[in-house]
């Protein structure tokens, strides 16, 4: 047999067996796609997922206290006295098919994860609360050790509460909650201290895939944070923009355009009309990018009884029927109030 013979032989040997081998799935192939991780969300009572999560109000508040970082303390406000304050109100949430309450309260304002475990237990609604710090109305909520620490110590902060738990609570926070505020409508930085709040934010969002609400202080703060998250290698999918109602389309529109939430939480502060006019144009290319809610409640610390508690029912009650009048279908009111929440908040 000639040289060249046994070389062709030989070559057709080799791309046969590599022929089987590839057909039997040995050489060149795919790996088998891994079983996709189920997603969740996490409240006061623990890791539910997404799907249990329902028809959720993604910015309402259980109590505040505007006293300032360095007086707030645990003693200021009776636990069951809170509880017991608040619990009807989640029961008429509950009667009206809502299962789903983010509580928006940072630390240093009254955030206390053993009020809202005890309503959770109590209600059988899925409470999320939240880490983070508040940088707005001049930074009177910010714990003195933040105006010395970098965002790097900032974070390490955040995230040691979603891996230890809150305090000596055990609850976890679901979501970061910072606060900013307000610049000129030329700026394009934020305060310094601000800055901070969302490069630290950015961080723990990186680290933990929680997403972040940040209280805004104007329309120009709100897309310069965004911008700022996003240039932190923050993924713009877990930034939410609280208070856009305020900011007017074109900003909201922007920011919708980077990729993160608008969150029109003042639902009830202005007349229907007013508000309808602000949402509805949005829906038209943004509405998987939407988030209502009505920044209501809360037990005011400090004042008589908690002072004049709002009920959560505005949104229910008047606006999404007010959305049906104005010809939205079922299904754009099922993903505002259910898919939208579930996306924002699942990790």
């Amino acid at each position: 047999m000639s040289t060249s013979l046994t070389r062709r032989a030989l070559l057709a040997q080799v791309q046969q067996v590599a022929l089987l081998a590839g057909a039997a799935g040995l050489i060149n192939s795919v790996p088998a796609e891994e079983p996709r991780r189920t997603m969740t969300i996490q409240t006061v009572l623990g890791l539910i997922p997404v799907a249990d999560f329902g028809f959720a109000l993604p910015h309402e508040h259980i109590q505040c206290d505007f006293i300032g970082a360095e007086q707030t303390h645990r003693g200021r406000w009776d636990v069951d006295e809170v509880t017991a304050a608040i619990l009807p109100n989640l029961l008429q949430l509950k009667e009206r098919g809502v299962t789903g309450f983010v509580d928006c309260t940072p630390a240093y304002i009254g955030r206390d994860p053993r009020v809202l475990r005890q309503l959770s237990q109590q209600s059988g609604m899925h409470i999320v609360t939240n880490t983070g710090y508040y940088g707005g109305m001049n930074d009177k909520f910010v714990p003195s050790h933040a105006h010395e620490e970098s965002a790097e110590q900032l974070a390490a902060h955040w995230i040691s509460e979603w891996k230890n738990g809150i305090e000596d609570t055990g609850v976890k926070p679901g979501f970061i909650k910072i606060g900013i505020d307000e610049i000129p409508e030329t700026a394009q930085q934020l305060s310094p201290l601000d800055a901070k709040l969302v490069r630290a934010a950015a961080q723990s969002s990186r680290a933990t895939g929680l997403s972040v609400t940040c209280h805004t202080g104007g329309a120009q703060a709100a897309y310069v944070a965004t911008q700022l998250f996003i240039e932190e290698k923050g993924n713009a999918s877990r930034f939410v923009v609280a208070h856009s109602d305020g900011h007017g389309h074109a900003i909201n529109r922007k920011i919708a355009e980077l990729g993160s939430w608008v969150s029109f939480d003042g639902i009830g502060y202005r007349p229907l009309e007013e508000h309808l006019k602000i949402v509805l144009p949005m829906l038209e290319e943004h509405a998987d990018q939407l988030l209502l809610s009505m920044d209501r409640g809360w037990w005011w610390v400090g004042e008589p009884n908690g002072g004049k508690i709002q009920d959560y029912n505005y949104l229910c009650d008047t606006f999404l029927p007010a959305l049906r009048k104005a010809g939205v279908s079922q299904t754009t009111i099922q993903q505002l109030t259910v898919k939208n929440p579930a996306r924002a908040f699942a990790q």
